[in-house]
């Protein structure tokens, strides 16, 4: 198996819906090669990440400049006089 033939296969093997034999090379390719590791670890922890449902904080700055732009979307759409539910 190589990089791309992995990545094809990928959504299943991380599903677990892959024949074994298929899961016996991606193992055997994920041994070797360090950036697919990684992209099935990343791949994994956003998974794990997504399933816990715990909400991630964002950075008050980031939290103000997203509040800002969002804002300033829906005066441009709706007008300044339509306020965006809270």
């Amino acid at each position: 198996m190589n990089c791309d033939e992995l990545l094809k296969a990928l959504n299943s093997y991380v599903d677990g819906e892959v024949d074994p034999e298929i899961c016996t090379e991606f193992a055997a390719h994920l041994a070797g090669c360090n950036p697919c590791q990684v992209v099935v670890d990343n791949i994994r922890q956003t998974i794990t990440l997504y399933r816990n449902g715990q909400p991630y904080p964002l950075p008050p700055e980031f939290h103000r400049r997203l509040h800002d732009v969002l804002r300033a979307k829906w005066q441009e759409k709706f007008g300044s006089s339509a306020e965006p539910a809270r």
